[in-house]
């Protein structure tokens, strides 16, 4: 979920992943590995990416809602 919503905010900012570690004094391959979830964020990391992105860490941390998926039609359940 981390990885996704850190992508996601560096998306919506239009900043590259260079730009990204720049501003945070990091170095790019330590943002695309946790965009890659091969290394998990400190807290203190968190807190620094999120400053730098210009939103609270607790959004980076939030679980995406859950998808219901839509009920199939009396058709499409005959049909099989």
């Amino acid at each position: 979920m981390f990885a996704r919503n850190l992508r996601q905010a560096r998306h919506a900012r239009g900043l590259s992943q260079e730009a990204l570690a720049y501003d945070a004094d990091v170095d790019r391959t330590y943002i695309s590995a946790l965009e890659r979830g091969v290394y998990a964020a400190t807290i203190d990391m968190v807190e620094k990416l999120a400053k730098v992105l210009g939103v609270e860490a607790s959004d980076l941390m939030q679980r995406p809602p859950k998808r219901t998926r839509p009920k199939a039609s009396a058709h499409a359940r005959s049909a099989g």
